[in-house]
């Protein structure tokens, strides 16, 4: 199995989080999801951070093509969390060709 690339070191912007995929006055439909199906919200992304982080060694990175701004890459994830139910989680990464990080760059729940 290919894991993600230097997965100890990628980073993920906890903005990612706070202004776009659990903010329900930016992303309504997304944060919804990550409040209904695992029980993720604003008061608590720093969990839902960690649980990504803690599970990226253990599923496959899939390369996806280079848009001319670096190797980007999908890892979906079963993610168990706070409520007690699993779900389906997409992330998507890109090794930023300007510094060279692997970064977070979306996620969001796959039915």
């Amino acid at each position: 199995m290919n894991t993600l690339p230097r997965y100890e070191e990628a980073v993920i912007p906890r903005e990612k989080f706070t202004e776009y995929s659990l903010n329900p006055q930016r992303q309504k439909d997304k944060a919804r999801a990550f409040d209904v199906y695992l029980g993720y919200n604003l008061s608590n992304v720093d969990n839902l951070i960690e649980n990504i982080r803690q599970n990226l060694p253990n599923y496959p990175a899939v390369p996806r093509p280079d848009m001319g701004y670096g190797q980007r890459y999908q890892v979906n994830m079963s993610l168990l969390g706070p409520n007690g139910k699993s779900a389906n989680v997409l992330t998507a990464w890109i090794e930023d060709r300007r510094n060279g990080k692997m970064r977070l760059t979306s996620a969001y729940i796959d039915k």
